[in-house]
């Protein structure tokens, strides 16, 4: 990082200021452009590609109506028609919807909190090219044939090698968690940019309500999705490797998997919901010209759903023979979750009948979503009454409901945001006409399809059928319903139209168009790369009410961080609950290193999939090495103290403060980790409590002492990294033989644990109850293994100079790891020791 230089004696001119700011933030042309980190256009890449596959999911969906509008057809065959119905679903929950919110957030959110950029940009490009690396290998897969055929859910033992045997079931597991990746980088990136990068006085009180959806969507996220990637693993691990964790002949059970896919799958409900929901709250009160109602209640009813989906996941699992206390528990959560959702429709209908609706094109989309959403919300109660879902599981009626809650609730409010924010986007007025005829045939094409699918699945029809007998009274119904399809199809397609052809004819926009208050509109549109000439200040909700020039004063510079300096992308981090400035960011420029990242990791998926194990050992190395790439860019070799940050003020950089943003997105990695460890130990404790086959033949004697000793060096290393940094203050250099103290007790903790699965227990294939323990050790293994590296990471950057008394980031992050290491590490050993006590009381019991 070069020396500061000193500012100029005079403030640049505006066109001055802009030329220096695009010339520091802009994004290389031609093959440059893989290099992009800039949030416009990582956002913009989200969309267009979620777009993209939700045109194939749409595709898909039509080869499902066409199949199903008639009995006896012989469009499609019983195993085409398994992959079909299985990408669709796949397509439109993993590949459209997340990405979709995860694009309008990125590209939305710094503007709206008067941010320049989000807090890691080469993390949302990382994440993109995940995302799309992903999913391209689930769309080729199905081109050539091997697409996943055994359900968007993958219910074992259908999806075990036993009856799955291809790399069908491998495309998916492997696929999706590729993809995973990604919204996990998303959620952590989204979490820290709205806590720590806002307008100075922008507290949390003062965001915008978007930004409350979103953050406790991310904070979803981090806890909703590790079940799945955990699932994934196992249930790969037992095609590739013959580990029983699902197999209920060797003490697995297959609930197991439904466990943990629902509690990632009843949450992503509302982590599909809330963003959308957050765009309603967001434009409703700019087009009927008042203010939202009930704010304060509106952010307490998205916290108490983020909270109670949580509690919902056996909501998908009244038929498997739980207990009818669990059926009655659940039962009343998934009854309770409708008061927060039902809190917010009222309050937005309030908002409506306060104000002025005009019927303008956007509008009419949030009227269609009050239609239909409030319908699936209702139909979704009845679900969740135990007697009545035992009637239609597994029916129509559950496929219908499910879109009217998806398609009500999430695309709905997404086509109104496209012509809402049409004008940021291109800086064009769209033609409503076209708009509208889009819309009557969406609305209609859907009710159409769906409304009348209620009907055939109280008339009993299953769902994933390819094919269907005459005489059910199924015939005319599927008939109504491929109709409808293909007129929402058609809708769907003029509304494609209708963008592209704004795109090049549209009205020039004017300014913040519809006199909305909120920050994105004072950018110019379209946005520049860097934003804002100038950050604002803010002192209310809807800053462009009180100062409805903002925009131009700050294009004018008029605002903090207007002066650029070394080509430094800079924005201000702020305090989490007031909003106080409290150091300068110096973001990273455009690079190819999140391309080469994510390519690297795609060829490890690839290996994978291939059964290139060799390969599978070498390439995480790679990928490794990468990652550390990215570390030159993100630290200083020189104190710099306080620097000017406008309108008076100085601050440090944020390499220079307790807590930068880094550690931040630490802390809420492990979040997410240690979901992973809390659903491992309750994937042990379920095989234990309930499997069938427990406790194995060959008993369990727990290697007690190997644990001790483990436990001790994961321990002794945390101990070791937190006494390494006492010496920062008075010295200005931590102790380096602590520091390597620390990696030798790691490197021990990860031997011992991977000697103990190897000579310590019975073979993992033979049961469970062994490879649950392999799992726990294999977790601890890989954990201190990378604790060696944050160890090792700390020490080189010591060496190197990027380390002094106030820039102790690194170290501080890595004894954040050595610290989570050593509690999982504990609790692990812990439970395999209390597992050899537990056996023999299940034994008893039965």
């Amino acid at each position: 990082m070069p020396t500061p230089t000193q500012a100029p004696a005079t403030p640049l001119s505006p066109a001055a200021l802009h030329l220096a700011l695009e010339r520091i933030w802009h994004t290389p042309p031609g093959w440059g452009r893989l290099s992009a980190v800039n949030h416009t256009v990582i956002g913009r890449r989200f969309i267009i590609a979620a777009f993209t596959f939700f045109a194939i999911g749409g595709v898909l969906a039509m080869l499902i109506r066409a199949q199903l509008a008639t009995a006896h057809s012989g469009f499609v065959g019983p195993e085409l028609y398994s992959q079909i119905f299985t990408m669709h679903g796949t397509v439109m929950m993993f590949l459209f919807a997340i990405p979709m919110f995860e694009g309008v957030a990125m590209y939305f959110l710094p503007k709206m909190l008067g941010a320049r950029d989000m807090a890691f940009p080469r993390l949302s490009a990382f994440g993109f090219y995940c995302y799309v690396f992903g999913g391209s290998i689930l769309i080729l897969a199905m081109l050539a044939g091997y697409a996943p055929n055994s359900g968007w859910f993958m219910y074992t033992p259908l999806s075990s090698g036993t009856y799955s045997p291809g790399i069908n079931v491998d495309v998916w597991l492997l696929g999706i968690t590729f993809v995973e990746i990604s919204a996990m980088g998303a959620a952590i990136e989204l979490t820290v940019s709205i806590l720590k990068l806002r307008a100075p006085g922008m507290s949390l009180a003062r965001m915008p309500l978007f930004a409350w959806y979103i953050l406790v969507t991310a904070g979803m996220m981090l806890v909703g999705f590790p079940p799945l990637i955990l699932g994934s693993i196992l249930l790969e691990a037992e095609r590739a490797f013959d580990l029983p964790f699902f197999d209920p002949t060797r003490g697995g059970d297959a609930l197991l998997w439904q466990h943990l896919f629902w509690l990632f799958g009843h949450p992503e409900v509302y982590i599909i919901f809330l963003p959308a929901a957050g765009v309603i709250s967001t434009i409703l009160p700019v087009l009927v010209g008042r203010a939202i109602l009930g704010y304060s209640w509106i952010v307490v009813s998205i916290t108490a759903m983020g909270f109670l989906s949580f509690g919902l996941w056996v909501h998908h699992m009244f038929t498997v023979g739980i207990p009818h206390l669990a059926q009655g528990f659940f039962s009343a959560a998934s009854v309770l979750v409708a008061v927060p959702t039902g809190i917010q429709i009222f309050l937005w209908i309030g908002t409506m009948m306060a104000g002025r609706p005009k019927l303008t094109v956007p509008m009419l989309y949030l009227l269609g979503f009050f239609f239909v959403f409030v319908c699936g919300g209702l139909t979704g109660v009845m679900l969740a009454i135990v007697p009545f879902d035992w009637q239609v599981h597994d029916t129509q009626f559950v496929v219908a409901h499910m879109h009217y809650v998806l398609v009500g609730g999430f695309i709905f409010p997404m086509l109104a945001a496209a012509y809402y924010w049409l004008p940021h986007f291109t800086g064009r007025e769209p033609v409503y006409k076209v708009g509208v005829v889009a819309f009557w045939l969406i609305f209609l094409g859907f009710n159409a399809t769906f409304l009348i699918m209620h009907l055939t699945g109280l008339y009993g029809m299953p769902r994933r059928y390819y094919t269907y007998d005459t005489g059910y009274g199924w015939d005319l119904p599927n008939l109504v319903s491929s109709m409808g399809g293909f007129v929402m199809t058609m809708g769907f397609a003029l509304f494609a139209v209708d963008m592209l052809f704004q795109f090049r004819l549209g009205r020039v926009a004017p300014r913040n168009p519809w006199r909305a208050g909120t920050l994105e509109w004072a950018t110019a549109t379209p946005p520049p790369s860097y934003a804002f000439a100038a950050l604002p200040e803010v002192a209310s909700r809807d800053p462009l009410h009180d100062a409805p020039d903002l925009g131009r004063e700050l294009a004018a510079g008029q605002g903090y961080l207007a002066t650029p300096r070394n080509g430094w992308q800079e924005t201000l981090v702020v305090s989490t609950n007031s909003g106080r400035p409290e150091a300068i960011a110096i973001l990273p420029r455009p690079t190819f290193l999140p391309l080469a990242t994510a390519a690297a990791i795609g060829l490890f998926v690839l290996s994978l999939l291939f059964k290139l194990y060799w390969a599978s050992l070498l390439l995480p190395l790679l990928v490794l090495g990468l990652f550390l790439g990215w570390t030159p860019a993100s630290g200083a070799k020189a104190d710099l103290g306080a620097l000017p940050a406008g309108r008076g003020l100085s601050l440090p950089t944020q390499a220079e403060i307790e807590r930068p943003l880094s550690w931040w997105a630490m802390v809420f990695l492990l979040l997410a980790n240690g979901t992973i460890f809390a659903s491992l130990a309750f994937g042990t404790l379920f095989l234990w409590l309930v499997a069938p086959g427990w406790p194995p033949a060959g008993g369990f004697d727990a290697p007690f002492m190997r644990l001790a000793l483990i436990a001790l060096a994961a321990l002794g290393a945390s101990a070791a990294s937190r006494l390494a940094l006492r010496p920062l203050p008075r010295t200005g250099a931590p102790s380096l033989a602590l520091l390597a103290l620390a990696l030798a007790a790691q490197a021990i903790a990860a031997g011992l644990a991977l000697a103990t699965i190897a000579q310590s227990l019975p073979a993992p294939t033979s049961h469970a109850a062994y490879a649950s323990v392999s799992a726990l050790l294999f977790y601890v293994a890989v954990h201190a293994g990378l604790g060696v590296v944050f160890a090792g990471f700390g020490f080189w950057r010591v060496k190197a100079g990027y380390v002094s008394a106030r820039r102790s980031g690194d170290l501080r992050i890595g004894a954040l790891w050595h610290d989570y290491t050593a509690a999982t590490t504990l609790l692990a050993c812990l439970l395999i020791a209390a597992l050899a006590f537990l056996l023999p009381l299940r034994e008893a019991a039965l």
